[in-house]
């Protein structure tokens, strides 16, 4: 992983140092909570519903097993004992005291962590493939690019105000991973003519708009890469609305503008700078690689094909994965277990995770987007110690991709723009479907809950979407079906009226019956039964039956 130089170090540390002075001028009322905003949200800090929440940068969802170890010393420290993995790789503390934040920010530039880059109207989090450098579908590790983009926008001087917040995602296979095409920007890794290149998307969204991205170049040579997206970024900048938060990203302005007109400009901007602006040289691209290398891996035997303990079996076929080194494996561990919300891990937990990752998978970890760990690399031969190490701290739940998996805001539990709580629901679902047999015979399908119209919990991509709403005074759920975010990425279509609190999970129940009993065998998903009989016996199932 990518390890900071000495202009990395000093950055970081002086910007602790200007936030806390900051702070202090706020404590003292010399800033109002209005002129406050703009300088704590430049340092990843919100205003929730009770408390200020800290949201901690995890580029491209990569942290280290001392990383993971200083989180759990945080959360104990300054916080109450747990954090939050986000859709955005990230992790958020939502109870941290204002007087603190500068204390917690010095803790985190110690292990070479900050807050900068998750909030604002800047260029976000750059995110990844959680599996990047692991599969071999993959053409090229894309989290050198994360990182070569991440230096390039994290201060660059005209992308620090833009309209509105704006999401980058790399992937380095035809498979996407990382919900690319819902972002502003989506970067996938081609090769042509043995050239190394990126297909370039843009103008993906969720939110109020949701909208799939398009396809504005076919190859952007590698040296041109941040040439070819400083003038998409300028193009945005210019021509992005400014006068209305529900308008200001950049897949309003292509679809406004279309995206023949929106790519012409770009293009013309791109040529008319491209030999001027500094080309990437190929000493520092593999500069940046060499961070990224595997480690030197102790080989032993291929995964074991037949396991006797039947938990151990179940885990395996859910939670583990081969990788393209044959003698080791990528664990993904579920933070969708009964005992916490969707996303949530707590300091005992943590530390835990960070000593087996030290122990069995060489001190690394990943974040996914979809709010689950995954121990990259593990030896074959370790599965079943680490499996009973992650089952004693309940890290161990067999659920990946099935119906308890579901991807989940905080919603009104914590923040302040939701219109209904979200957790609940994704806890009455996980208690519902609890039976793993039951669990099983479902297979793969993909719920994800928000709990406002914001989307962050990926609703409109969700096999099941779930979007909380308050209605006369009470919370209410709509429900999408058939949404992806994969590399086949679609928006979820609604169903129809609204659910009440009461009646969304028996909703839920019905919508995987009818899938149930019309799929044409056990290997058919959701999504495919979905698409082949289409929407009406849904609708039907659920306004028409008593």
């Amino acid at each position: 992983m990518y390890r900071y130089d000495e202009f990395d170090k000093k950055i970081v540390f002086n910007r602790v140092s200007q936030f806390k002075e900051q702070i202090q001028r706020r404590i003292k009322g010399d800033l109002t909570e209005e002129e406050f905003k703009p300088l704590r949200l430049m340092n990843g800090l919100y205003l929730q519903l009770h408390a200020y929440m800290l949201r901690v940068a995890i580029p491209y969802g990569e942290l280290s097993h001392t990383q993971l170890l200083q989180l759990a010393n945080i959360s104990d420290k300054y916080d109450r004992g747990y954090g939050h993995f986000t859709t955005r790789q990230n992790i958020q503390f939502n109870w941290p005291k204002l007087l603190d934040i500068p204390l917690i920010l010095n803790e985190l530039a110690k292990v070479e962590m900050h807050a900068i880059q998750t909030s604002g109207n800047c260029i976000r989090n750059i995110t990844a493939d959680h599996f990047s450098g692991l599969l071999a579908d993959e053409i090229e590790d894309p989290r050198p690019w994360c990182e070569i983009i991440r230096k390039w926008s994290t201060f660059h001087p005209e992308f620090s105000f833009l309209p509105r917040k704006f999401k980058i995602a790399v992937i380095g296979s035809r498979k996407d991973r990382a919900a690319m095409m819902v972002h502003d920007i989506g970067l996938r890794i081609v090769k042509i003519n043995n050239e190394i290149g990126f297909e370039v998307y843009v103008g993906g969204g969720q939110g109020r708009t949701p909208i799939i991205a398009q396809k504005i170049r076919s190859f952007v040579k590698a040296e041109n890469l941040l040439s070819y997206l400083e003038a998409i970024l300028k193009t945005y900048n210019q021509l992005g609305r400014r006068d209305n938060i529900y308008k200001a990203r950049i897949k309003i302005l292509v679809k406004e503008i279309g995206i023949t007109k929106f790519k012409s400009i770009v293009e013309d901007r791109f040529r008319k700078m491209k030999d001027k602006f500094a080309t990437l040289d190929q000493s520092e691209i593999n500069r940046i690689k060499n961070y990224f290398k595997p480690p030197e891996l102790s080989f032993n035997k291929p995964r074991i094909k037949k396991h006797e303990n039947p938990d151990f079996k179940n885990w395996i076929e859910s939670n583990t994965l081969q990788s393209k080194y044959t003698s080791h494996s990528i664990v993904i561990v579920s933070l969708k277990s009964k005992f916490h919300p969707p996303g949530d891990i707590d300091s005992r937990q943590m530390r835990a995770l960070a000593n087996i990752s030290r122990d069995n998978s060489y001190g690394q970890i990943r974040v996914t987007h979809e709010q689950n760990l995954v121990l990259p690399l593990v030896n074959n031969s370790s599965l079943f110690r680490v499996w009973n190490q992650l089952k004693f701290y309940n890290l161990a739940t067999p659920n990946i991709e099935l119906v308890t998996d579901s991807i989940c805001c905080p919603g009104m539990d914590y923040c302040s723009l939701a219109t209904a709580r979200s957790i609940p629901i994704a806890q009455r679902i996980n208690d519902r479907f609890d039976s793993l047999i039951l669990q099983k015979n479902i297979g793969r399908l993909k719920i994800k809950i928000s709990g406002c119209i914001n989307a962050c919990g990926h609703h409109h991509v969700g096999n099941i979407g779930i979007l909380g709403l308050e209605k006369n005074g009470k919370e209410s759920y709509q429900i999408t079906l058939g949404g992806s975010s994969d590399e086949k990425a679609n928006i979820g279509k609604i169903v129809g009226s609204s659910f009440s609190s009461e009646e969304i999970i028996s909703a839920i129940e019905k919508i995987i019956n009818v899938y149930l009993s019309n799929r044409q065998n056990k290997r058919q998903t959701f999504l495919q039964t979905f698409n082949r009989i289409g929407i009406e016996p849904f609708k039907k199932a659920l306004y028409d039956s008593p």
